[in-house]
């Protein structure tokens, strides 16, 4: 039987999930990942197969299995009566609420896929959304459709290690526009007037500051390797000057659309990512938010966006990307 969520079920869900301890044994894992799937708020065509789960997946709730199992049973049900930007907006208010919490990729000493919906920051947020948009889009509505969606767009190639995951905005960008899971917007001109030459090299450079590079300087020399690769490309944004006018955005911005800040902080290309959302007052930002002033969690402020990025003269402008 199918079984609706509402908003508020689905968040109070997310809310009271508790981790599952790690498990060495492989052959005990898998049987343990299997039993968490066993929940009686998701219906048994709805279980997800533990043969169809990487045998690398991190332990992970059973709240949030049936947090993504309910939305996308959700979906399937309203998918046919809602535009491609509302079912985007759609998904991601299902995690206002949700407290922001960094670093929840970063907590074994081994790369492992972490699926985590309790604790969410401004990436993992934004993969969260669109791992569920494609899936609600394609018709696939289990756990494990969603746990294969979210490593093909968290890792280069989908292929899962810890220099593969897409660190920076712009490998996150330029790989997911090539396993076409979305699209680049950087036209027209005006209002995509700016551009940013990279220099990214903020983790190579601060390695000792990341658990798992600290002690791994093989890893840091891969991941110097691939930042020098992308180290000199010239990328189009919207500088924030032009925020403020609507009418051009609003032909160029739209609902749900992916937009990562552009810095002018040394070594890095972005630093915050969200959702975009109009009001009548202009264009605003659903994002996961570290902001006291949200209360630390995932929130459709009530500032434009406009005025939360000329309050920070760091933040130079925009790039925008659109889940296809």
């Amino acid at each position: 039987m199918k079984q609706k969520y509402s908003i508020i079920g689905l968040f109070l869900i997310a809310l009271t999930a508790c981790g599952a301890k790690t498990i060495e044994n492989k052959h005990k894992q898998q049987r343990v990942v299997a039993e968490k799937i066993e929940d009686s708020s998701v219906s048994a065509e709805h279980h997800a197969n533990k043969d169809a789960l990487p045998a690398y997946i991190d332990s992970y709730s059973k709240a949030d299995s049936a947090l993504v199992c309910g939305i996308l049973q959700d979906m399937a049900a309203q998918r046919h009566s809602l535009s491609h930007e509302e079912l985007i907006l759609t998904i991601a208010r299902k995690f206002i609420g949700v407290p922001y919490v960094a670093h929840t990729l970063d907590k074994n000493d081994e790369e492992r896929l972490v699926v985590n919906l309790h604790g969410l920051d401004c990436t993992t947020y934004v993969e969260a959304v669109t791992a569920l948009t494609l899936c609600a889009e394609r018709g696939k509505h289990k756990f494990s459709d969603y746990v294969h969606q979210l490593e093909l767009i968290r890792y280069r190639g989908g292929k899962m290690s810890y220099v593969n995951r897409l660190h920076y905005f712009h490998w996150w960008l330029e790989d997911n526009v090539r396993m076409g899971f979305v699209k680049e917007i950087n036209t027209p001109n005006p209002p995509f007037t700016a551009v940013q030459t990279l220099k990214i090299n903020y983790m190579s450079l601060n390695a000792k500051a990341y658990d798992m590079l600290k002690n791994n300087p093989r890893r840091v020399a891969e991941l110097k390797k691939l930042e020098d690769a992308s180290n000199g490309t010239k990328v189009r944004y919207i500088p924030t000057a032009l925020l403020n006018n609507n009418n051009e955005l609003r032909e160029v911005i739209h609902d749900g659309d992916i937009i990562a800040i552009v810095t002018n902080k040394r070594e890095l290309d972005t630093t915050h990512l969200g959702f975009a959302v109009w009001h009548e007052d202009g264009l605003h930002l659903m994002n996961a938010s570290s902001l006291k002033k949200n209360g630390n969690r995932v929130v459709e402020p009530t500032e434009t966006f406009y005025q939360y990025m000329t309050s920070r003269p760091s933040n130079i402008g925009i790039r925008v990307a659109r889940i296809k």
